[in-house]
């Protein structure tokens, strides 16, 4: 893998009721305001489901986490499309054939308005 110190990994993602409605299954939280749509016809994206994004990102480079923090800044709305930022802040040999990651991610919405921060540390096993 190539990666580095400081480089930045991008994933963007516009949620839907779909997704809401498939994650209250999943989760079983099933606030109203995951199930009844406000006065515009959205709903409220759940917190967890949202954190997906990062977790997202963590998953295409095989990070074993050992550490995730959030914290969910505004509501997401079913129709907003968030954009995660991850930054790579430390990435070091940790033993032969396993590298020690820890990142930084920022996830803003359509209005340039964070919605949440982080960061989450783990292991990547190299073969």
């Amino acid at each position: 893998m190539n990666l580095k110190i400081g480089d930045v990994i991008s994933f963007e993602r516009t949620f839907t009721k779909e997704d809401v409605q498939r994650f209250t299954k999943v989760s079983n939280d099933e606030g109203i305001h995951h199930r009844e749509p406000d006065e515009l016809d959205r709903l409220v994206v759940h917190g967890l489901l949202t954190a997906t994004l990062p977790t997202k990102i963590g998953g295409d480079y095989n990070v074993l986490a050992r550490t995730m923090n959030f914290e969910f800044l505004r509501p997401v709305f079913t129709g907003d499309t968030i954009l995660c930022e991850v930054t790579i802040d430390q990435y070091e040999k940790q033993k032969e054939n396993r590298m020690y990651i820890s990142t930084s991610f920022t996830c803003t919405n359509q209005h340039d308005k964070e919605v949440m921060v982080g960061n989450f540390a783990g292991v990547i096993i190299i073969d």
